[in-house]
């Protein structure tokens, strides 16, 4: 495949030799400023429905089928523009997909059918819906099972090509791994942000055109399209296959750039674009926690419920009454021991749960919670359909500190990062070496 990729770049290197274009040392790029004269039209209207990839086909179902991927995780928030910059991309990933999967081939890699399947099944289950409601879901929506089943394989692929390719001969030191541990302790108590990630790789050339590419990106999640969604397509970064999560993270973990983002975002918010060693990336900011400290919403709870149902037909004065009743009756009650005896008085049921966190209750609720003392009840709440409920706490088990990061945790982290560089270098030699034609 190089030499005939070498006899092509010799033919075409004659060619331009032979014309006037731009005055250029050898080994070297027409620059920026360099006059250019064009010598043909490329017509942005035709678009070629088929790419062949060192003999592959990618047709053009192949690219709707991926695209309506995309477009269905985004619940079709996407204008005509950007849709169109999303099949380019997408054409783009089924090369890179097409090279991976040849190469992990010519590597004797292997994917079991079965493995894609399991991978599928839990997919569907992400959804809550069995395989078989997941593949008419995404019939209903102009793509396949089959599409997904080949991002998956190529997905798994490429991984166990790195892990047989790469990974061996990427070396971490102990000294780095109990360094950057110690900077991690330095930090507990401080705040640790579970972190989404989209990376795109850049070179001093394109940087202002991938710069572009990622505030387009940041445009769109900000009109409520899925992150995680770009983060599957456009990321090329190790955890594009997850959605881009990153997990827990502490701030030393992270470049400094990405840090000073990050202080800026509220949860649920998306950075612009940042630029960091070797390209662009952008971070949404999903959730806060202390570093290394307990987690207040994890402590559990035991809570005893007085419920006072409402029937369709009770005035508003009678379910007044009713709220002033229950709101009298439980904050003098003296506690949990009495709360069978109260609610028997006023006509109440009464449910105990000794397995609530705080993180699974309504948001209001869980506010009231984390300064609620043990006997206390909280004032009443509810609906007419759902009738007047109240809370009362009975216990709290608070959740242990959060231990830090182990050895092999921040070990496997430095060696993700520099199997994620060396990857996008071996991806982009293939890319040089490949023979894409266009139909």
């Amino acid at each position: 495949m190089r030499l005939r990729n070498a006899g092509r770049m010799l033919t075409a290197a004659a060619a331009l030799a032979a014309m006037p274009l731009v005055a250029q040392e050898a080994g070297t790029i027409v620059g920026a400023n360099d006059p250019v004269t064009m010598l043909g039209r490329l017509d942005p209207s035709v678009r070629k429905a088929t790419a062949i990839v060192n003999g592959d086909v990618i047709t053009d179902t192949d690219v709707e089928q991926r695209l309506n991927l995309v477009l269905a995780a985004n619940q079709g928030r996407i204008d005509a523009q950007e849709r169109e910059r999303l099949r380019l991309q997408v054409l783009r990933n089924l090369i890179d997909e097409k090279l991976q999967v040849q190469e992990a081939a010519e590597n004797e890699v292997t994917i079991d059918p079965k493995e894609v399947t399991d991978a599928l099944t839990r997919v569907a289950g992400n959804f809550k819906q069995t395989p078989t409601q997941f593949a008419d879901y995404l019939k209903a929506r102009g793509t396949s099972t089959m599409s997904l089943r080949g991002q998956i394989h190529a997905e798994l692929a490429w991984s166990r090509l790195l892990r047989r390719r790469i990974e061996p001969f990427v070396n971490v030191g102990d000294d780095e791994v109990q360094a950057l541990i110690d900077r991690l302790e330095a930090t507990k108590g401080q705040e640790q942000f579970r972190v989404g990630e989209i990376f795109l790789a850049a070179t001093p050339e394109n940087e202002a055109e991938v710069t572009a590419g990622a505030q387009r990106i940041v445009e769109q999640v900000k009109r409520g399209a899925s992150f995680i969604a770009y983060a599957r397509q456009f990321s090329e970064s190790s955890t594009a296959s997850v959605g881009g999560d990153l997990g827990y993270v502490q701030p030393a973990q992270l470049s400094q750039p990405v840090q000073t983002a990050l202080a800026s975002l509220s949860e649920g918010q998306v950075s612009e674009p940042i630029r960091v060693t070797g390209g662009v990336m952008i971070v949404a900011l999903i959730d806060k926690r202390q570093a290394m400290t307990a987690d207040p919403d994890a402590a559990l709870l035991s809570l005893k419920q007085i419920s006072v149902d409402l029937k369709p037909t009770t005035p508003r004065a009678e379910a007044e009454r009713l709220v002033k009743t229950l709101q009298e009756r439980t904050q003098s009650m003296g506690g949990c021991g009495r709360a069978e005896e109260v609610g028997g008085e006023i006509g109440a049921e009464v449910v105990s749960n000794d397995q609530v966190r705080i993180r699974d209750l309504p948001a209001p609720l869980q506010t009231m919670m984390r300064d609620m003392q043990i006997g206390q009840a909280t004032p009443p709440f509810g609906s007419p359909e759902e009738g007047i409920r109240v809370l009362v706490l009975c216990g709290r088990d608070d959740a242990p500190d959060v231990a830090g990061p182990s050895f092999d945790q921040v070990y496997a982290q430095l060696e993700e990062e520099r199997v994620g560089r060396a990857a996008r270098r071996y991806l982009r030699d293939l890319r040089r070496d490949a023979i894409v034609d266009y139909r």
